[in-house]
């Protein structure tokens, strides 16, 4: 696990929480790997206690899984929990989108327009293979999607949904791993863009809908060759 960048402007606890979050997303701690303490210490260079500290607030987001006097251990990957999570951000991003769709203003329209085309940017430079291994592509993408929700005014229903956003990612990254064949996102993502743009709402919401069922067949095919 590689080592977070550290600030000294930034609480340790959230030095370790982003650390943990994402080594847990990349698979670079195993699903069901027991999180001990000791040794987050040891490779992250931070003391006990923000290390735990942050291991009970993913445990409160559902990205560690933690039960009292048995400590804390990362979430196992399965279908019935991948099915749950496509099913909850189609619901939950559809109504975001949607709200974005009809009320976002120029800033909306720009902050889309400015994700697209880094994510563009990011694409045309990656080697052939699949790109939701790459880490900077992965920062890219979710600011795309996230800016395409963001004209929806509740900041809860934007909470829920980022966090949603990184536990199917790790189910995303997990799936790379296991094909040979890359999916090609860049024209649903430029299909998006433009529905949006164009305020044509319910064809926006369908296309967001399909391209989140998209990675569902890929991810149970990769999770049935690890049964």
């Amino acid at each position: 696990m590689q080592e977070p960048a550290t600030n000294t402007a930034q609480p340790l606890v959230e030095v370790a929480q982003q650390g943990l979050r994402s080594a847990i997303i990349r698979g670079d701690l195993q699903p069901g790997a027991r999180l001990k303490i000791d040794s987050l210490s040891r490779s992250l260079g931070l003391s006990s206690s923000p290390i735990r500290e942050a291991l009970n607030r993913l445990a409160q987001e559902g990205i560690v899984n933690a039960e009292e006097n048995r400590g804390f251990w990362v979430p196992p990957l399965s279908e019935e929990a991948f099915r749950e999570l496509v099913r909850l951000r189609c619901l939950l991003e559809g109504e975001a989108i949607r709200e974005s769709v009809e009320k976002g203003g120029d800033d909306w329209e720009a902050g889309v327009l400015a994700a697209h085309h880094r994510l563009e940017l990011i694409e045309k430079k990656l080697p052939a293979g699949p790109v939701a291994l790459n880490n900077e592509w992965s920062q890219r993408h979710k600011a795309f999607h996230l800016a395409l929700m963001s004209g929806c005014t509740s900041a809860l229903l934007l909470q829920m949904i980022d966090s949603l956003f990184d536990k199917a990612e790790r189910y995303r990254r997990f799936s790379a791993l296991h094909r040979s064949e890359a999916r090609h996102k860049g024209t649903e993502h430029q299909a998006l863009m433009k529905a949006a743009l164009a305020r044509e709402t319910d064809k926006t919401v369908k296309l967001l809908t399909q391209h989140i069922e998209g990675t569902l067949d890929r991810v149970l095919t990769a999770l049935r060759k690890i049964q």
